[in-house]
């Protein structure tokens, strides 16, 4: 069925030009260190607030699969990753731009990038279904579970400091609970103020914490930027390029497993895959860290294999697999449509709309990435004199448009105050995100669970009578039982 509709979509002239938009906004905004794509996609969410859901998701999708794509220009050409995820491009694609290859470099980021991409939406396309049919049977309990592991594990992933990562999610339920008691029909946490009664709003939120901290940090940090290596325009053999598919399969399951985890992300699955290729490949055209063109093909894989993988989580279980797919969880919430269990077979059009966006934005990130990549060594240096005001007023505009109130961009502001701080001090913004966007649907559940409990003679027997509880109970455990840092010293030392 999904098909049929991604079949309509693909010959939808409207929806094609709607993804390409966003892929070349993707591609500029990526390639531009401190511009991030969670950002751009929290301003988009704004901008596509009064627009159809496919019409959204077709230009979300196209800046999200490009967007990852291109924070490998600025890595390869600057050494400034324009994206965590590209850090590891970085480690064998500057040395290689050093040497005068950078063009080879971007011509190897392309090629695997869309292969991992076009690798994470066919199992995203064929493991919905399934993961779906698994998560009919959750429990409410089994959805608190989830969410509550989701934020230990992006906590203890995304942060040097187990205790930052737990204290930033521990401020995004907070923010979360502000607003109408959804069980008592009371106002909490909203200190008097009328404004706070319909809770806070997911938009000036997500847009103050990415955009508006960019804003204030590169004020407070005066950086100007750097010079782009010279780029030979060197013919590279496809021949040559393609000899490194076969391992480009296991990178690219390598990252949409972890893609899947709910809260990994790229960052870990391209350090996971550059592990596995230093250990696999026995012959590296260089050495690892020093221009290996299989470091590039195993972190580029793996990153945007993640974009599916990451959706996967999100569109079955409603449950973010990062940063990213968390703001796109908020367009579906904005437009109406809550994913779940019977998303895919109650709203087949959506899911199909999320697929061709996807596979499309990979034609549109192999063509953009041969033709235009290898000429934006320029543009990748935009002054950010001029840069700065252009961003203030989007972050401005989208935060004012999402409910019409001044209110919503004081809110902006003081988000972006406290990403700022956030970032100063090494608190990741990630968990934070991810608790405000799952944290109503962590408090439901806890209370549907109490009162569900609240009938029941054997409390405890009735809590654990199914494995999956009982499962996702021991992985939770566990997962913040070894993520306590005197824990993994201890096995440090047994080791």
């Amino acid at each position: 069925m999904s098909l049929n509709y991604m079949i309509h979509y693909f010959a939808d002239p409207r929806f094609i030009l709607l993804v390409l938009l966003g892929s070349v906004l993707g591609l500029f905004i990526g390639a531009i260190p401190g511009l991030s794509v969670t950002m751009a996609t929290a301003l988009l969410v704004s901008v596509t607030y009064s627009w159809g859901t496919s019409d959204a998701m077709a230009m979300i999708m196209g800046l999200y699969v490009v967007g990852v794509f291109s924070g490998a220009l600025s890595a390869i050409l600057i050494n400034i990753p324009g994206a965590p995820s590209s850090v590891v491009t970085a480690f064998d694609g500057y040395p290689l731009a050093k040497r005068g290859e950078a063009y080879k470099s971007l011509k190897y980021a392309t090629i695997y990038s869309f292969i991992g991409s076009v690798f994470g939406f066919i199992a995203l396309w064929l493991l919905s279904g399934p993961i779906s049919n698994i998560a009919l049977k959750f429990h409410p309990i089994d959805y608190f579970l989830l969410s509550f592991f989701g934020l230990l594990a992006v906590g203890s992933l995304t942060s040097k400091s187990f205790t930052k990562g737990l204290i930033s999610a521990a401020v995004g339920l907070l923010i979360a609970m502000v607003g109408m008691d959804s069980v008592m029909g009371r106002p909490r946490l909203t200190l008097g103020i009328r404004a706070l009664q319909g809770g806070i709003n997911v938009v000036p939120a997500l847009v103050g914490l990415f955009g508006m901290t960019e804003v204030l940090s590169s004020i407070m940090q005066k950086k100007m930027g750097a010079e782009v290596s010279e780029m030979k325009n060197e013919k590279v053999p496809m021949k040559n390029i393609l000899k490194h598919f076969p391992l480009s399969m296991i990178y690219s399951a390598i990252g949409t497993f972890v893609g899947a985890l709910p809260g990994a992300g790229g960052p870990v699955a391209s350090f996971l895959a550059y592990s596995t290729a230093q250990k696999v490949v026995k012959k590296p055209s260089r050495e690892f860290c020093d221009g290996a063109v299989e470091g590039i093909v195993a972190s580029e894989s793996s990153n945007n294999a993640c974009i599916g993988g990451a959706l996967i989580p999100m569109l079955t279980l409603a449950v973010p697999g990062d940063a990213v797919t968390a703001i796109i969880l908020s367009v579906f919430i904005v437009h109406g449509m809550q994913p779940g269990p019977l998303f895919i077979k109650t709203q087949p059009d959506m899911f199909a709309s999320v697929l061709a966006g996807g596979f499309l934005g990979c034609v549109f990130l192999l063509i953009l990435g041969l033709l235009v990549a290898p000429k934006l060594s320029k543009l990748i240096l935009v002054p950010k004199r001029i840069l700065l005001p252009i961003v203030t007023v989007l972050c401005i505009i989208g935060s004012f448009a999402c409910n019409n109130r001044i209110f919503d961009v004081v809110l902006m502001f003081i988000f972006g105050l406290i990403g700022y701080f956030m970032r100063k001090h090494d608190y990741p913004t990630a968990p934070m995100v991810l608790a405000i966007v799952l944290g109503s649907m962590m408090d439901s559940n806890f209370r549907r669970t109490v009162s569900l409990l609240e009938s029941e003679e054997h409390k405890i027997a009735y809590l654990f009578s199914s494995p999956i509880t009982v499962i996702l109970f021991a992985v939770t455990v566990l997962t913040l039982i070894f993520s306590i840092p005197a824990v993994q010293r201890l096995f440090k030392k047994k080791k």
